[in-house]
């Protein structure tokens, strides 16, 4: 069915890779130096940190220099409210922006989406930084960490597709879908005005997400590239094509999800595909790759435990796949690089199907998260080599599992971290945990 899903047609030169997390720094400050029109940016948070606030400077200028310029940044509203995990009484980003806007001649858009009433059951992980003609696709948000500012990087994917159709049809969305909606509200207001957005009208908001989509003209043939949008299990389009990618593919498939707990219908789906004898690469993260991980040395916080309870469930996977490893046909690789952190995420099928996405292949990316993704068709197999070397670079630093037992169990575990799972465990949370983490 993939084959009949209409896209944007796209050129062989429309298609850029950038490597690093550098290189999408240099990328996205170039371009917004050199905008025109419009700048629209998505993203889940846009941090107050040295990254944050170079990009925020970058915006601020080029508003400066035309003001007539259309310029907005949408993250999500809860996240952006608060400090820092861990970091009590600290404020949250928007004092930073209520700050810089109130000082600015031209100030810009900067606007909080809430998806659900509370952020522990849902945020904004739309990606994309559109600016006039061109997407610049990543998972990445925006902060010292993700634009490699400092000595320490979290790797992700990033792709700058040229197509005025794509970045018009993404745009048009924002206005139509969040824009529009009296649920999103500026996050540069005062105090004393700043609007909170009520229940009710985020529970409008949800359900008007749920059923939208990216609108375009498409065609079925040729190289082109499907933007996806998902919210919720019912009519999630962007989940059922990450299923019919792993049910329709042929010969192989390459994954990369930075925390390895699939849907059931995923995971069922991926079972069955090694089955049927096909070859499936996974790359994920080791747990000291996680950006939830602390080192045994520093203090430890109860959110240090997820690392360890995600690796648990790559473990019963590997176990049951055994035979799979053991044949050559599943290939699980741990990614693991000094002190940094790994952020990949998307799926490629058969070498002609690939999936850039923010998504993490999770049960709380497949239902309570909004997601999006592009699909990008390789008919030709003009970008297959280029796909190829992404892959190669990716897996410079990852290690191959031979064997399930290669990862640790509980009793290898830190102390604070078996005390945290085992009462997860004596409570029978984990299950619940899984849902929404």
């Amino acid at each position: 069915m993939l084959d009949e899903l209409g896209g944007i047609k796209l050129q062989p030169d429309a298609l850029r890779w950038l490597m690093t997390a550098k290189a999408l720094k240099e990328e996205l400050l170039t371009r917004i130096a050199a905008a025109a029109d419009s700048i629209y940016i998505t993203a889940l948070y846009l941090e107050d940190d040295e990254a944050g606030r170079e990009v925020l400077a970058a915006l601020l200028a080029a508003k400066e220099r035309k003001p007539s310029i259309d310029i907005k940044v949408f993250v999500d509203y809860h996240r952006a409210r608060r400090g820092l995990i861990g970091q009590r009484g600290e404020g949250g980003n928007n004092q930073l922006y209520r700050q810089l806007m109130q000082q600015a001649e031209h100030p810009i858009e900067i606007l909080g989406v809430p998806v659900k009433s509370r952020e522990v059951m849902g945020v904004l992980h739309l990606k994309g930084f559109i600016i006039d003609d061109r997407v610049i696709y990543s998972g990445a948000s925006i902060n010292d960490i993700y634009l490699h500012q400092k000595d320490k990087y979290r790797i992700d994917r990033y792709h700058v597709i040229h197509s005025a159709e794509l970045a018009s049809t993404m745009r048009e969305m924002i206005r139509r879908c969040l824009i529009d909606s009296p649920a999103v509200c500026s996050l540069c207001d005062d105090e004393a005005s700043e609007t909170i957005p009520d229940k009710a009208s985020i529970r409008l908001f949800k359900h008007g997400l749920a059923k939208a989509s990216y609108q375009f003209d498409g065609v079925t043939t040729g190289n082109r590239v499907t933007p996806l949008l998902g919210l919720g299990r019912k009519h999630n389009e962007l989940n059922r094509v990450i299923v019919d990618m792993v049910r329709e593919s042929r010969e192989s498939l390459f994954i990369c999800t930075p925390y390895f707990n699939p849907p059931y219908i995923l995971a069922r789906a991926l079972s069955k595909h090694l089955r049927d004898g096909r070859r499936i690469d996974i790359v994920v993260g080791d747990k000291t790759a996680n950006d939830f991980y602390i080192p045994p040395e520093k203090e430890f916080s109860t959110i240090g435990a997820l690392p360890y309870m995600y690796e648990q469930t790559l473990r019963k996977f590997a176990k049951r796949q055994q035979w799979a490893i053991d044949k050559g046909l599943l290939n699980i690789h741990l990614w693991k690089e000094g002190g940094n952190s790994y952020h990949l995420k998307g799926v490629s099928a058969d070498d002609s199907l690939h999936l850039l996405t923010g998504s993490n292949l999770n049960p709380r990316a497949w239902g309570l998260d909004v997601e999006n993704g592009l699909l990008l068709h390789d008919e030709s197999g003009v970008w297959r080599e280029s796909f190829k070397e992404e892959q190669e670079h990716i897996l410079q630093h990852a290690q191959r599992l031979g064997h399930y037992r290669e990862v640790e169990t509980l009793r290898n575990y830190p102390a604070p971290v078996r005390k945290v799972i085992k009462r997860i465990r004596r409570l029978k949370a984990d299950l619940l945990l899984r849902k929404i983490l």
